[in-house]
């Protein structure tokens, strides 16, 4: 009869620790939560919501995003349409910069992802990306253009002058 309670005893505490890990209220830790993205994220982004576009030069961005005169269309485009939860984009929020002009000199590919996982504490998490038209990431020297400090830190540091919007400027 003692096994019988003992046996009892444990699945009882098995289902308690299996239910408590299941629960609305206890959540997994944005620190432990990443989205790593591939050449298959970006796939299609112009099918994506469009939520913003600028024509013409912007004081903002200097020599950042290929082209900054009256000539330069900026497209921003995010998949899912995600918005902000407590003030900041959930982990895998995906949003793609293209910047062209009619003259078609000015064609480049930008992206930031949420990564998670305490990835980029400096950038609230994101990473940054320089992509190919087809939505791939773009390689340099043989290496994928993305990271934390892509462009010696340039993305990072322009994009932290907006942290109050989770360092996004178009939404």
């Amino acid at each position: 009869m003692k096994k019988y309670y003992l046996s009892l005893l444990i699945i009882s505490i098995g289902l308690i620790i299996g239910l408590s890990s299941c629960s609305k209220d206890n959540t997994s830790s944005p620190l432990t939560q990443e989205f790593i993205a591939d050449d298959n994220s970006f796939g299609d982004f112009m099918s994506w919501q469009l939520i913003k576009t600028n024509q013409g030069p912007d004081p903002l961005l200097g020599t950042a995003h290929a082209g900054n005169d009256s000539t330069v269309t900026r497209k921003t485009y995010i998949k899912n349409n995600q918005d902000r939860v407590n003030g900041s984009f959930p982990i895998g929020t995906i949003l793609v910069k293209h910047s062209s002009n009619p003259a078609g000199t000015v064609n480049e590919f930008t992206a930031m992802v949420k990564r998670g996982n305490n990835f980029n504490p400096n950038g609230n998490d994101w990473e940054w990306f320089m992509l190919m038209p087809d939505g791939t990431i773009a390689t340099k020297d043989g290496m994928k253009t993305r990271g934390a400090n892509l462009m010696n830190g340039m993305c990072v540091g322009c994009h932290s002058a907006n942290k109050i919007k989770d360092f996004v400027f178009s939404k």
